[in-house]
């Protein structure tokens, strides 16, 4: 198996380096990571300015980009035949529920997806995550069983791990994403010169994280898998929508 891996937190990141030493043991692994930390970057691919890749070791790069540049860069640049999958992660923190919109660890997995390939983006649901082996080896039995996953041409699956040793980790379960409160207000600050600036704010508190969410599997010790897709479409609204648009 060739496996492309990347990330948000940076080429540097502990949970990067940790999945790319272990995988390298077993198969073919090409890193392809920002040059310094891109959370949050979603998405977004440059388009105004030239990426520039810089070798850090043996199939191994940082890309002064975005996780969805990496990946871009990675799979139609880099590859001359391309890899079985993209996985993006380890995470430092985790990414559940409304989190996977902002999320690069997602957009990288998600550009994979994009580009044909099969993805799975990783977190360590703690933000001073001490347990980056635990979700090495969530990972590594994920990939073993991957070929009876059915669905995985077409999905991105969203790891969650609780940062806990591995033997205290009481299964995997599958999951829908919760979801939070809106964001938390912005925080204004002045600058040395006394200008206003603005951080943005926490993430809002969970709203609906019962039973069969993403938060609840966590919070239990469970594993997290949640598979999404790429179509926005609310097939739903569709009827609806059509009825309206006459009325115009």
């Amino acid at each position: 198996m060739k496996i492309l891996l990347s990330n948000d937190d940076g080429f540097i990141a502990t949970g990067l380096n940790a999945l790319h030493r272990c995988l390298s043991e077993q198969y073919e692994v090409m890193a392809v990571a920002p040059d310094r930390d891109r959370s949050a970057a979603s998405n977004s691919l440059t388009l105004d300015s030239p990426l520039r890749i810089t070798e850090r070791g043996q199939n191994f790069y940082s890309v002064n980009g975005t996780p969805t540049d990496c990946v871009h860069l990675a799979l139609t640049g880099l590859y001359d035949n391309a890899p079985d999958i993209v996985i993006s992660g380890i995470n430092a923190g985790e990414n559940m529920g409304d989190d996977v919109i902002y999320s690069g660890t997602v957009a990288a997995a998600m550009e994979g997806r994009n580009l044909g390939l099969p993805a799975i983006a990783v977190s360590l649901a703690s933000f001073q995550p001490q347990y980056f082996a635990t979700a090495v080896e969530a990972v590594v039995v994920l990939l073993r069983q991957l070929s009876d996953f059915g669905e995985k041409s077409d999905t991105i699956l969203n790891v969650n791990v609780p940062d806990v040793p591995w033997g205290e980790i009481k299964g995997f379960q599958a999951t829908r994403l919760g979801k939070r409160h809106k964001a938390e207000s912005v925080i204004k600050d002045k600058d040395p010169r006394g200008n206003d600036i603005y951080w943005v704010g926490p993430p809002g508190k969970q709203q609906e994280a019962g039973e069969g969410t993403d938060f609840y599997a966590v919070e239990h010790g469970y594993i997290s898998v949640t598979p999404l897709h790429i179509d926005l479409t609310r097939h739903q609204a569709i009827d609806a929508t059509k009825n309206w648009l006459q009325s115009i």
